[in-house]
């Protein structure tokens, strides 16, 4: 019994051990670092190894039984770190991924230097050379998308970064609604949500107009 109790009790050590998760976001400062807040979770900016890096945290669902929610959440946050590399392998440009937390729900990921789309429509200080530089990247990323049969699924001028640097590189983020398709319709759904996204003002338009152009020569 004396044996046979040391090794139970030392197994539940272990187990407890084993339950006990480490918070690598709240070890790393990240919940005094908010950055956004949204329905589906949160963002937070930490120094990951050294690098300025973004963490995505997906929210629990409560309403859902705890083991449906943990199994659904790990195959979306599969899903969108995959389609992040899918998207890098066709010659799109996104944020470098450097980890993915299965225990906390959350994807690490490159905090890429810059503004997004929307920020410079809203400051309305693009040039027609901007416009038309800035448009023709976007329309080959989605293109390049399309082609491969990868549908973004939430394609706002919020989700298009513009990198700061000399070639202001046009990034694509936030693969967390992404799907595989060929299907003309959903291909048209994503350049709808994009449309209404970028045409928010009429000095705007003709940056979607650019970026149609260089879709349809993709």
């Amino acid at each position: 019994m004396g044996k046979k109790g040391f090794v139970d009790k030392h197994n539940a050590s272990g187990a407890e051990k084993q339950q006990k998760q480490v918070d690598i976001i709240e070890k790393l400062g990240g919940y005094d670092n908010l950055v956004s807040q949204g329905a589906e979770g949160r963002v937070f900016a930490v120094k990951f190894c050294g690098r300025d890096t973004i963490v995505k945290q997906r929210f629990k669902k409560t309403y859902r039984h705890p083991t449906l929610d943990t199994k659904l959440t790990r195959s979306r946050l599969g899903m969108e770190a995959r389609s992040m590399m899918r998207a890098r392998k066709l010659g799109v440009a996104t944020p470098t991924l450097y980890y993915v937390d299965q225990q906390q729900s959350a994807i690490y990921m490159e905090k890429v230097p810059g503004k997004s789309l929307k920020e410079l429509i809203r400051e309305d200080s693009m040039s027609e050379k901007d416009m038309e530089d800035i448009g023709a990247q976007v329309g080959k990323a989605v293109a390049k998308m399309h082609d491969g049969g990868l549908i973004h699924g939430d394609l706002t001028t919020s989700n298009i970064l513009v990198r700061d640097d000399d070639d202001r590189t046009v990034v694509i983020i936030d693969f967390g609604l992404a799907s595989n398709s060929i299907i003309a319709e959903d291909k048209g759904v994503d350049l709808y949500v994009l449309e209404r996204a970028i045409t928010v003002t009429h000095s705007s338009q003709a940056l979607f107009e650019h970026v149609m152009t260089a879709y349809r020569r993709a």
